[in-house]
C-alpha cells in the first residue's frame, strides 16, 4: 500500500440519490466544500446504477468523488473495474447515509467536513482488491458463515428452512445418549467446505467448519481465516488465491448477501485501485 498526493483539482462528483434523499444538508455542505476548494467542478445527478456507471465513463480528466455511503462506493468501484479503467481514476468518497463502516476501515473520515477537505488535500491510496471468478469484487472483507449462522432469515426463505430442517432430521445419526435429534451440546452450527490456498488444501468435505473469512493483508496477499467449531483457535494462513467448494452456499461479500454457489475462488489484485485519504 502507497500514498501519493492527488493531481489536480478538477473533479467530477456524482451524488447518489439516497444520499440526497437522506441527508440534503450534508451533500450541500459537501458541495460548497469541494466547490470552492477546487478549479472545476461538475455535479452529477444519476438516478441508477446505469447511470453512475454511464456518468464515471464519461468522466474525461476529472477525479470522481462519489458522495454516499459504502453502497455508493461499491458501485463505483464496480462500474470502474467493469469498464477495465480501476487503476486509471483514483476514487475519493464523502460518506453521506447510514452505512459507512467500510468507508471508515479503509480511511475515509466519517464526517462530511473532513472527509470533503481530503479530498481536496489528502493523498491517493493504492489498495488490493479481491476478484471472483464470476467478476465480483471486494474491497472489505468476505465472510461464509455456517448454516443458519446469524439471522437464518436472511440466508434461507421458510420452504428452504422447513425443507433443510427435514433434511437434517432424515439424514442425523441415531443418538446413542439418549437425546433426541437436535441435541448439539451447544455446539456451534457448522458446515462441509473444501477450501483451498494456492492450491494446497486446508480443509475437506470431512471436516465441518464454523467459519470462513478472509481480506486483504500486506500487498498481495489473502488473510484466510477458517473456524473449526471444535477449536478454540482459527486456522489462519495467507495465499493469494482461495477457492472454497461446498453445497449451495452463501456468502457475504462487504455485507452483501451473494450465492449460492457451489465453488468459487477469489483471487487478490495487488495496488489495484486508490482512495483518496487524509494525509497522515
Amino acid at each position: 500500500m502507497s500514498a501519493q498526493p492527488p493531481d489536480g483539482r478538477q473533479l467530477l462528483v456524482v451524488i447518489d440519490p439516497a444520499a440526497r434523499a437522506v441527508d440534503g444538508e450534508s451533500v450541500r455542505i459537501a458541495k460548497d466544500v469541494l466547490c470552492a476548494g477546487a478549479s472545476s467542478v461538475k455535479i452529477a445527478l444519476p438516478d441508477s446504477a446505469e447511470e453512475v456507471a454511464r456518468v464515471l465513463s464519461h468522466r474525461g480528466r476529472r477525479r470522481p468523488v462519489v458522495l454516499g455511503d459504502d453502497r455508493t462506493l461499491l458501485r463505483a468501484v464496480r462500474a470502474l473495474h467493469h469498464e477495465r479503467a480501476l487503476g486509471e481514476a483514483p476514487l475519493a468518497l464523502v460518506p453521506i447515509g447510514p452505512r459507512s463502516s467500510l468507508a471508515r476501515a479503509l480511511g475515509v473520515p466519517g464526517q462530511v467536513l473532513p472527509a470533503a477537505r481530503a479530498v481536496l488535500d489528502g493523498m491517493d491510496r493504492e489498495l488490493d482488491l479481491l476478484v471472483d471468478d464470476s467478476g465480483g469484487i471486494v474491497l472489505g472483507t468476505l465472510r461464509i458463515p455456517s448454516d443458519g449462522a446469524g439471522s437464518s432469515s436472511h440466508w434461507w426463505s421458510p420452504v428452504e428452512r422447513t425443507a433443510r430442517s427435514l433434511v437434517r432430521t432424515l439424514t442425523m445419526p441415531a443418538p446413542s445418549n439418549g437425546h433426541g435429534p437436535g441435541h448439539t451440546h451447544g455446539h456451534a452450527p457448522r458446515q462441509r467446505l473444501r477450501i483451498e490456498a494456492d492450491g494446497v488444501v486446508l480443509v475437506d468435505l470431512d471436516q465441518p467448519v464454523h467459519e470462513v473469512s478472509f481480506r486483504t493483508v500486506h500487498p498481495g496477499l489473502i488473510e484466510v481465516r477458517v473456524s473449526h467449531p471444535d477449536s478454540a483457535e482459527p486456522l489462519c494462513v495467507e495465499a493469494v488465491t482461495v477457492t472454497v467448494s461446498g453445497r449451495d452456499f452463501r456468502y457475504r461479500a462487504d455485507s452483501a448477501l451473494a450465492g449460492p454457489v457451489r465453488t468459487r475462488t477469489w483471487t487478490v489484485q495487488p495496488g489495484a485501485w486508490r482512495l483518496t485519504v487524509p494525509r497522515a
